[in-house]
């Protein structure tokens, strides 16, 4: 659970009902303070489908895919709650196909679904030059503050460390997440161990020591980093890769890192399977297979890493190139907003 200073955070099926009921009432309050608005765009299911329609106002909700499967899933009284709450709504939105159909498990038949994905900041996330994008994310690491043993924060030395890690040619793999067992980053370890690349892991969580234990050489941990050091590391990494074994509303990684230039490599399945579908849309038929690998097999990951990696400059070029008009075409913010504003 994530921790926040001055507050006592509790998961949502921890609530009691009067708690509840308090939690709703209070937003509902401060939003209608702010009223009238032609709309009124409500973040979760649940409380946030609560809170719209206590509004008194026109409502869409975006559903998550962790809400309802970690709080919502197996508790029937939420299920009710959320099914009554969304009649009421204009439209729920949901990240992808997938998470339509753990809406409908979880929650029962809901009216007027549509499938809005998130989208990408493409004016932040560009191509860039070997040497700019380098020296941007040593600019950006020197900023960092004191670690002070805190996980959240990037490691001490960053900026040291990636100056004397990226120096130099060679070919990059990158990946940037959650560091837990569900994300497969030891599937993407595995897969290293007979690849002449080098490898930045990025990110933080409880499985970091292990994963450290299991890393082979030319690997480096950084700590998590903001959009303002991935935005420069990415268009250094000739590969971004998305091993995670766990189903997944949408591959935020992987469109951000494609929008950078660097083409992910997804494993295939749940929303990132819908990911892998947009970039292969848009590649090349000889490169469609090297956006995606079968889920939790090091060995076809080492096989599709090591066929993106042989290829030459020209065609990785075409390769992050298309990835890039990926993001542009389906998923740049501009996109995404009319979407979501569109009449329903």
């Amino acid at each position: 659970m994530d921790r926040y200073e001055g507050l006592e955070p509790k998961f949502l099926q921890d609530f009691s009902e009067a708690e509840r009921r308090a939690y709703v009432e209070a937003n509902a309050a401060a939003l209608r303070a702010l009223l009238p608005a032609d709309l009124v765009f409500t973040n979760h299911v649940l409380m946030g489908g609560p809170v719209g329609a206590a509004s008194g106002a026109p409502f869409r909700v975006k559903a998550h895919g962790s809400e309802l499967e970690y709080s919502m899933r197996g508790r029937p009284e939420l299920g009710e709650w959320a099914r009554e709450t969304l009649a009421r709504a204009d439209a729920t939105y949901v990240g992808s196909e997938h998470i339509r159909e753990v809406l409908a498990d979880v929650v029962g038949h809901t009216d007027r679904v549509f499938d809005v994905p998130p989208g990408v900041d493409i004016d932040r996330f560009v191509l860039q030059d070997r040497g700019a994008a380098l020296e941007d994310l040593l600019a950006e690491a020197r900023k960092d503050p004191p670690n002070g043993g805190d996980e959240r924060l990037p490691d001490d030395g960053n900026a040291q460390r990636l100056a004397a890690f990226l120096d130099g040619l060679g070919p990059l793999v990158v990946y940037f997440g959650k560091l837990i067992e569900e994300k497969g980053v030891q599937v993407l370890l595995e897969a290293m161990r007979g690849i002449d690349a080098r490898l930045v892991v990025v990110g933080f969580g409880p499985y970091r020591s292990t994963l450290e234990s299991l890393a082979p050489s030319r690997t480096l941990f950084t700590g998590p980093l903001e959009h303002r050091h991935l935005r420069h590391l990415l268009p250094l990494a000739d590969v971004t890769v998305v091993p995670s074994i766990f189903p997944e509303a949408f591959g935020m990684v992987a469109a951000e890192a494609a929008a950078a230039g660097s083409p992910p490599l997804v494993a295939r399945h749940s929303g990132l399977a819908e990911v892998a579908a947009g970039l292969e849309e848009e590649y090349p038929e000889r490169f469609r297979h090297l956006a995606s690998f079968e889920t939790g097999d090091a060995a076809d990951l080492a096989r599709k890493l090591n066929e993106v990696l042989a290829l030459s400059p020209a065609e990785h070029d075409v390769l992050r190139q298309s990835a890039r008009q990926a993001v542009v075409d389906r998923w740049s913010w501009a996109s995404i907003a009319r979407r979501l504003l569109a009449p329903v």
